[in-house]
């Protein structure tokens, strides 16, 4: 024992080996020797040592209590269980086995059985820090967020020098949407332990979260000189690098993260989405097959948004929203609306996003806010996005009837919050974008819970009702391809907004970086939507359209490089490739004069793109695709009256845009019938629209108010609407 208690395993290894060959079946000397080969990482030979001691002692809750912990190091949690249960037969009152027992519950996901061990222990033993932390670390995956909060300080009270406990800390606060709070928790944990690799990560994540990008990347590079294996450090730097356009970076540190953790869930995702954006297609087939591959078995967490980009297999897309679902988006019972009908004076409608600023979807929705019939519905604004201080932020706050900033409000006090406006209608209007919050509509605030515009196609939640969107993107025979209930509007599913100004002074081709002479084919949707098999056609365009040039979006200088090198690759030369660079909006729709003809993507189309194209009045050329995503230009083009510009295949889509480019005649007839149709069409009719938008909500409301369950539907078109459901429709 003087041996063990001097550090000197080795030694004390072979002292009881000498006992035991003396005396066999000696209980303290076995037990000590399992013990002691347990410190020495020799996990299986340690095992069979508790187990030769417990024939002798079957009754030592001490040594099963060992051999639990043993068996959990060795990842074979069921018998963990069995031994921590045999020594609580033998010691019920033991707060430390209790709390073990709830280490091993935790690491099976287990989170309500590991609170009750915890708490056990607690009752036992109040003051006992470790079961205090660990007891937080389970209220924290609950999303019992201000719980686990008072049960990390509870243990800081008894252990203020715990790294451990200030770490986690921080993790909760950071759930809570208080960042600064959380920033200062793992400073103070730091302090304590300067090389606490963990709490280094999580320290990057906060600042991230605070948008401060390269403090954060600081942190995630000290994090690894501590531990260079982290793979969870290098795919949060991944994150970082990829939110400041850093996509080469960011790849390799996603690399890094998979090489370390072949099996880390979510490390593949970010990979695919760099390369994506990189336009690296020399990686694309290999990533395509490995994230179809790796959805399809549910061993990686892909995106869903990421995977637009390489699949239009809706099938496909179900699968991997349901995967993401259930990793990311917590189960939570019970919910705060839990069935009762109420009736408020008016409708109330809560729009729910973080992109009420400068943005995409505020250039497509500010004017349908305003024109809301307010002698029926109450329409609010629920912000979890930046203030911009820009013209349209104020415009979208004067637009809503209330309007709440909730950026760093948790996602359960935003939910209590519409909860208690009684809010008849959610309207999620991010869906898999960039700063999304399912988390707020995981729990129920409201009867009513629809997706919109934000991301096309399932979210794959039980918590979404509806899906709102038109029998081009998402007819009713592709119902089983969602989880919510399809809703068509009758015209298109997309809003437009008639106030977006287009600048008088069109720019000279000289300004914009094309030659002055030549026919200019156009596409101004993200570089990430380019794939192969469009730009090998835009390639033969070129080729045979002599002297036309490609007008790309400038995107990422890495992606223009790609480009670029994928054209001489196609023998057309890179310098007919022109980039132009981001512009106000104004400017940027007054530029489009300059082309000739927008030519769409497929997996994904333009969506608001194609919208800005048509406003500006270049017509589009798109190819009809199997989801909601590359089905979106085909209904902008139906509600403006071009119909004829929907190709159904990769041949007439080419054939198509080489007779508009070889047949002036021909695309002035087109150019000239979108002038006159952009005004007397749907499309860009918003009152029409918001009557149309207006009648779903009011039918998803009697349909509530029935007591009937969500079911798909369409409305009629024009001002005595009416409804009639789909052949799908339940």
């Amino acid at each position: 024992m003087s041996a063990y208690n001097a550090g000197k395993l080795v030694e004390a290894e072979q002292l009881c080996r000498q006992i035991i060959n003396a005396k066999r079946d000696l209980f303290d000397a076995l037990h000590l020797l399992a013990v002691v080969q347990s410190r020495l990482g020799k996990k299986d030979t340690a095992l069979a040592s508790y187990d030769r001691a417990l024939a002798v002692r079957p009754d030592s809750a001490e040594a099963l209590f060992n051999r639990g912990w043993t068996l959990h190091e060795l990842k074979r949690f069921a018998e963990a269980l069995a031994s921590y249960d045999r020594a609580l037969e033998v010691r019920p009152d033991s707060a430390e086995v209790l709390s073990n027992r709830g280490v091993t519950l935790y690491t099976l996901k287990r989170f309500v059985d590991a609170l009750a061990s915890y708490d056990r222990a607690l009752a036992l033993q109040p003051d006992y820090a470790e079961a205090l932390c660990n007891r937080g670390l389970a209220l924290h995956e609950l999303k019992r967020f201000e719980e686990a909060l008072a049960s990390y300080d509870r243990a800081l009270t008894v252990r203020p020098d715990s790294a451990e406990a200030l770490s986690n800390r921080g993790n909760t606060l950071q759930e809570l949407k208080r960042f600064e709070e959380a920033l200062a928790s793992y400073d103070r944990a730091l302090t304590l332990r300067p090389d606490y690799a963990a709490a280094l990560s999580n320290r990057g994540n906060t600042l991230k979260e605070l948008k401060r990008f390269e403090e954060a990347l600081a942190s995630y590079d000290r994090a690894l000189a501590v531990r260079p294996d982290s793979a969870e450090a290098h795919s949060n730097r991944g994150v970082t690098l990829y939110t400041l356009k850093r996509f080469e970076e960011a790849l390799a540190s996603y690399d890094r993260a998979l090489a370390m953790k072949p099996d880390d869930a979510h490390a593949l995702s970010g990979i695919a989405d760099c390369v994506n954006k990189l336009c690296n297609w020399r990686r694309t087939t290999d990533v395509a097959d490995k994230v179809i591959a790796q959805i399809l078995e549910k061993k990686s967490i892909i995106y869903p948004f990421t995977l637009l980009g390489y699949s239009g297999d809706p099938s496909l897309q179900l699968q991997c929203a349901r995967n993401y679902v259930a990793d990311r988006v917590p189960t939570l019972s019970p919910t705060l609306w839990a069935g009762p009908i109420w009736r408020n004076n008016k409708v109330r409608v809560a729009y729910l996003s973080a992109d009420f600023h400068q943005h995409a979807t505020a250039y497509l929705m500010a004017e349908l806010f305003e024109l809301h019939d307010r002698s029926r519905f109450e329409i609010i604004g629920v912000s979890y996005g930046i203030d911009d201080k820009s013209e349209m932020r104020k415009r979208l706050v004067a637009a809503f009837d209330q309007f709440h900033d909730v950026l760093r409000k948790s996602d359960e006090e935003v939910a209590k919050l519409l909860h208690d406006l009684r809010i008849d209608i959610a309207i999620d209007l991010k869906g898999y974008t960039q700063d999304f919050r399912f988390g707020i509509l995981a729990y129920r605030p409201a009867p009513i819970q629809a997706s919109y515009l934000g991301f096309p196609g399932t979210i794959g939640a039980e918590f979404i009702d509806y899906i709102i969107a038109d029998k081009t993107v998402a007819p009713f025979e592709h119902q089983v391809f969602y989880t919510e209930k399809i809703v068509h509007l009758p015209d298109c599913y997309q809003v437009n907004d008639t106030k977006r100004r287009i600048a008088e002074r069109t720019p000279t081709r000289q300004e914009t970086g094309l030659p002055d002479n030549g026919f200019v084919f156009c596409c101004f949707n993200n570089n990430w939507k380019i794939t192969p098999d469009i730009f090998r056609v835009w390639m033969r365009l070129l080729h045979v359209v002599e002297g036309s040039v490609l007008w790309l979006l400038g995107d990422n200088k890495s992606a223009e490089r790609n480009l670029r090198m994928e054209a001489q690759a196609c023998g057309i030369d890179p310098a007919r490739l022109v980039f132009a660079s981001r512009l106000p909006l104004e400017g940027h729709l007054a530029r489009h004069r300059v082309a000739d003809l927008f030519l769409d993507t497929l997996p994904v189309n333009a969506h608001t793109t194609a919208s800005d194209a048509l406003w500006a009045g270049l017509p589009v050329v798109t190819r009809l695709g199997e989801s909601f995503a590359g089905r979106v230009a085909a209904s902008l083009l139906n509600a403006v009256g071009l119909s004829e510009l929907v190709t159904h295949s990769i041949e007439d889509y080419a054939a198509l845009a080489l007779r508009l480019a070889k047949d002036p005649s021909l695309l002035a007839g087109y150019r000239n019938q979108l002038a006159k149709n952009r005004l007397t069409h749907p499309l860009f009719d918003t009152d029409r629209f918001r009557r149309h938008i207006e009648a779903s909500y009011l039918q998803m409301w009697e349909i509530w108010q029935r007591g009937e369950q969500p079911r798909s539907f369409a409305v009629e078109a024009e001002r005595d609407v009416k409804v009639h459901y789909g052949t799908s429709a339940r």
